[in-house]
């Protein structure tokens, strides 16, 4: 098969499309002719050599992949409603870049009905992500305020969307210029803040009534973790999923001990099969039929052929884009 492979760390250019021998599905696995493949920040993080391969995964990029069944574990694929030739999008540890991928019966999905694989293929990596650490660990409540952290990214624009749809009571994006807080409005934030040229905690405050942000989703640590803590309301979660302002936070904790705050984080990539597959049970349940009656939907920038993945990638570092970044096979 053909695959994007990382030939050394370095800049987009490094990656370059070669040759590797056609995958195995294994017990409980199934193996997908994959016809679009995600792009996702911790690809570009694997390709500079800041994100280390779990143990057992491939050491190709990509994270997630949407196509067609072509083999896999019978009992494994019965037991979980899959059959070949199915349409199907699946998270993968690694090995995504690629025209054929093995992934987990578990972190399945059929594509929902009226998309595209190339849409198909923008919805794993940032729907699990926010699922978990949305309403799982950030326990994001109807009525609640939310806050996520750059709006326009793959993770901000499903989390937006995600929050709206299930009942948040005020959803607030950022995002660094006036344009993208347009989007941010169009995608259903109640509001937006554009950071480099207002404080988002005062605003938040400020937009919550002085009462603060229940939960917020942070993609950026460092400097922010303070100015996070002090908008977050009483009782209120900080769910930190990505260190890209640092990794040094300094925080006022009398404020957690009298606001009853609570501050977590979580990394998706290393966890088990089990924790994944019971992520995308949640996801079949309360997030596709809304996808499939058009209250969320995916969200494309551009998509290009996996031979040109290194432009994918130099887009990307860009962050001028708004939503997904996809290749196509």
């Amino acid at each position: 098969m053909k695959a994007v492979e990382i030939t050394s760390y370095g800049a987009p250019e490094v990656l370059r499309l070669g040759e590797r021998p056609d995958p195995v599905a294994g017990p409980g696995e199934l193996l997908i002719r994959v016809a679009a493949s995600g792009v996702n920040r911790p690809d570009v993080l694997q390709r500079t050599g800041n994100y280390p391969v779990p143990p057992g995964a491939s050491d190709l990029p990509g994270l997630e992949v949407a196509g067609e069944v072509v083999a896999g574990d019978a009992k494994a694929m019965a037991d979980a409603g899959f059959k070949i030739g199915d349409r199907v999008c699946a998270l993968v540890a690694g090995g995504g870049y690629a025209q054929l991928c093995v992934a987990p019966v578990g972190q399945c999905l059929p594509v929902p009905k009226g998309l595209s694989d190339v849409e198909a293929a923008s919805l794993p990596e940032t729907f699990f992500t926010v699922w978990s650490n949305v309403f799982d660990r950030g326990r994001l409540q109807k009525g609640e305020s939310f806050l996520v952290q750059g709006g326009t990214s793959g993770i901000g624009v499903t989390a937006i969307q995600m929050a709206k749809a299930l009942g948040a009571g005020k959803v607030i994006a950022t995002a660094g210029s006036d344009e993208k807080c347009e989007a941010c409005l169009k995608l259903g934030a109640d509001h937006a803040i554009n950071y480099k040229t207002q404080d988002f905690g005062e605003e938040a405050k400020q937009l919550t009534g002085g009462k603060g942000v229940d939960v917020i989703l942070d993609m950026v640590a460092g400097s922010y973790v303070d100015r996070e803590v002090k908008c977050l309301a009483e009782d209120g979660r900080l769910v930190i999923i990505a260190v890209q302002g640092g990794t040094k936070s300094e925080i006022n904790a009398g404020l957690v001990l009298r606001r009853r705050l609570h501050i977590t984080g979580s990394t998706l990539r290393p966890r088990p099969v089990a924790f994944k597959a019971a992520i995308a049970d949640s996801l079949k349940a309360h997030v596709w039929p809304l996808i499939e009656t058009g209250r969320i939907k995916p969200v494309l920038h551009s998509t290009f052929a996996a031979a040109d993945a290194a432009k994918a990638h130099a887009l990307m570092e860009t962050n001028q884009h708004v939503g997904k970044i996809v290749l196509t096979w």
